[in-house]
């Protein structure tokens, strides 16, 4: 769908919905379905360069299993998405050209045997090389046998089936529902009697993580642009040239009606090193985007260390899945302690410098304040760009009359006088719906036609008006002594 910003310079030519925010004249909208981040992962498990959504932690591990070693970054990268509090995660599976599934052949009882029946992974990765194969006669029926399939010492299936065919094995094999392992196929037809073996091995399987590049990174960048997300985070990954990549990105994307925030982080040498407080700041001011989040500190959590690059996933979660009308600052979160305890001079120039940071205040782990890299506004912007709150209700509004506009009044409604009046009120009954949920001032919010452009004949100009509401993020107080 065609959408984004427009200037009086660059009017885009596609048919669609188009707002310029300026700092005189910004809306918000209610909290619809947002809540949706999207993480590209490296896993020894489950589908490649293919979108999987999880909605809980045992999703996670379904889909691309707990494991953590040699590089694998999905479970902990949604999990922490998830404990964000976001919706739903797009996870994104990464791959190199190395990656394989595993596999095993099997033999019929002839005199000389011959291989019959190939059994493959459903999916590339290291986990395949521990599944183990057994046929042996069926306990019940002589004249059945049972493939039976472990992981390790764990059984996960047992396909029953007629013998005297290799093809029953097969359909056996990939027409149960249930099976969501390995995949069979028939090389020959043998004797059609499959040899009894015990714990045959399959091997071959490459997980594709060592040879990954930042180009598959981009590459993916790609491919989630075809997909609806609110929130966007890497996988603990801290390159700098990588996620300069990603601003680019993320920039191009906004510009274009996409209203994404990326959260990003550093290593945790740089978490804890003793001028981790300048490399955060160097790395938000590299960054000056309202559309990234720049977090400084890493944090612990069950034992388990978490860099500032890993814990983006979870601010990307927090941003995504707080309702509009609520903010970041000093939001609560499950952490025991942050790798590093900033002073309170170095929290002022966290703030300063654009960076959210997570603090320990005594009594639990929280967000110091909701605020994005934005450091030097650009032209039609001021200070309330650098909050999160801010430019999340900004993509909102964007997001949700675009949709509306394309649904019903683009293509559909004349533009005449009486077509034009229809779009205004539908507008206002809009702003209504947003003052009474306290996202916008209850009064003073209008939508006119703009007096002060030349629309051609297809062409509306609306100017709208409103006041943001915030929440109280600084209260001070005097206290007279009599």
């Amino acid at each position: 769908m065609a959408g984004g910003t427009w200037s009086q310079t660059d009017k885009p030519v596609l048919p669609g919905f188009y707002m310029a925010f300026q700092a005189a004249a910004a809306a918000a909208v209610q909290p619809g379905s947002r809540g949706v981040i999207a993480v590209p992962v490296k896993a020894h498990w489950g589908p490649v360069k293919q979108f999987v959504e999880v909605t809980d932690e045992a999703g996670a591990a379904n889909a691309f299993t707990r494991d953590g070693t040699d590089g694998a970054t999905a479970y902990a990268a949604l999990r922490l998405a998830l404990l964000g509090g976001a919706r739903k995660v797009l996870a994104y599976r990464l791959a190199d050209g190395n990656a394989a599934a595993s596999s095993a052949t099997l033999q019929d009882t002839g005199a000389t045997p011959a291989n019959v029946l190939k059994v493959t992974a459903l999916y590339p990765g290291a986990r395949g090389n521990a599944f183990r194969l057994t046929v042996q006669s069926n306990p019940v029926d002589a004249t059945k046998k049972d493939l039976r399939l472990h992981e390790g010492t764990t059984l996960l299936r047992t396909f029953t089936f007629a013998g005297g065919s290799i093809q029953n094995a097969v359909d056996a094999v990939n027409a149960d529902s249930g099976n969501v392992w390995i995949r069979a196929e028939k090389l020959a037809d043998g004797n059609g009697a499959l040899a009894n073996v015990t714990g045959v091995s399959m091997a071959g399987g490459d997980s594709g993580v060592a040879g990954l590049a930042n180009s598959d990174y981009v590459d993916a960048f790609a491919a989630f642009e075809t997909q609806q997300f609110d929130a966007f985070a890497l996988d603990g990954v801290s390159d700098a040239s990588l996620q300069a990549s990603l601003v680019a990105w993320i920039a191009r994307i906004r510009g274009e009606g996409k209203g994404v925030i990326a959260v990003l982080g550093g290593s945790a040498a740089d978490d804890a090193a003793t001028d981790a407080v300048a490399k955060a700041v160097a790395r938000s001011a590299g960054f000056n985007h309202e559309g990234i989040v720049s977090l400084g500190t890493g944090a612990r959590l069950g034992g388990e260390s978490y860099s500032s690059a890993q814990l983006s996933a979870y601010a990307a979660g927090l941003i995504a899945g707080q309702a509009l009308n609520a903010s970041a600052t000093y939001a609560a979160t499950p952490f025991e302690d942050v790798t590093r305890r900033w002073t309170r001079a170095e929290q002022e120039q966290a703030v300063r410098g654009g960076v959210f940071l997570l603090v320990h205040d005594g009594r639990q782990v929280k967000a110091l304040r909701g605020i994005n890299s934005l450091q030097a506004p650009r032209a039609g912007q001021n200070n309330a760009w650098k909050k999160i709150r801010t430019v999340r209700v900004m993509d909102s509004i964007n997001a949700d009359l675009q949709r509306t506009a394309e649904e019903s009044y683009i293509g559909k409604v004349n533009n005449t006088e009486e077509g034009r009046l229809a779009l205004i009120g539908a507008c206002k009954q809009y702003l209504q719906t947003l003052a009474q949920a306290g996202v916008i001032e209850a009064d003073g919010y209008d939508v006119f036609v703009d007096p002060d452009q030349t629309p051609e004949p297809d062409q509306v100009f609306l100017k709208w008006e409103a006041r943001l509401t915030d929440v109280m993020e600084q209260i001070f107080s005097t206290f007279v002594v009599r």
